[in-house]
């Protein structure tokens, strides 16, 4: 661990983290876009993970669902445990595009999903919330027959305004920026760049080189092996 690094962390009293996919792998969840991504594998997934899939063929979207996305074994790596311990000590706040849970297995508090959860499963009809239990066990609501859907934000659908606000709040008075794990390829997601606080400085921690228009520190390694020897 850099010396110059491990300070950054230390001194600061509002780190933002911006996370992706990359996060999630070594909890043996696959990301989206590399060799051995959903995307790769499955030439549809976008249509799979669509509103209109999810409107017009409901049955197809919840088997890709189900079969896919699930990962109810995974559980939180050293990742998400050290970024959660920052977020406990009211010292961070984690803007990820992950839906998986792990982070609030971790015991996160200071987060906003930007994509949803998985875990979060509400009728379409009644707009009650089911355990996600019963919803891998059926699609249908039983209390109202409505359709159970998990509460993402699936293509062509809008992002939650609330996190598009908390995200960008947390941006703007960030004195650290940090990102791990994704490829800030995707938008709006990526977006929230154009609204950092421009003196914090902004570390990178990928196995890809990324590339941005303002200075950044790129450490290229294995995120896991870096959160590994940092010291929270």
């Amino acid at each position: 661990m850099d010396e110059t690094i491990q300070r950054a962390f230390e001194q600061s009293k509002r780190i933002v983290f911006l996370t992706g996919a990359g996060v999630s792998t070594p909890s043996g969840i696959p990301d989206y876009r590399s060799n051995n991504g959903l995307y790769t594998h499955h030439k549809n997934a976008e249509y799979y993970l669509s509103h209109s899939c999810l409107t017009q063929e409901p049955d197809v979207f919840y088997d890709y669902v189900k079969t896919n996305l699930y990962k109810p074994d995974a559980k939180p790596n050293v990742i998400h445990e050290k970024q959660a311990a920052l977020t406990q000590q009211d010292r961070a706040t984690i803007v990820t595009q992950n839906i998986d849970n792990l982070y609030r297995e971790a015991g996160a508090k200071h987060l906003v999903e930007f994509h949803g959860n998985l875990y979060r499963v509400y009728c379409q009809k009644c707009h009650q919330q089911v355990d996600w239990h019963d919803y891998l066990k059926s699609p249908v609501h039983e209390g109202c027959g409505g359709q159970l859907r998990p509460d993402v934000v699936l293509y062509e659908e809008g992002l939650n305004e609330a996190n598009i606000s908390n995200a960008v709040n947390a941006m703007e008075n960030a004195d650290l920026i940090v990102i791990t794990g994704t490829s800030m390829r995707v938008y709006p997601f990526a977006g929230l760049l154009d609204y950092r606080n421009p003196m914090a400085p902004v570390i990178v921690i990928n196995n890809e080189p990324l590339s941005f228009s303002f200075n950044f520190e790129m450490v290229q390694e294995d995120a896991a092996k870096f959160y590994d020897q940092l010291k929270v």
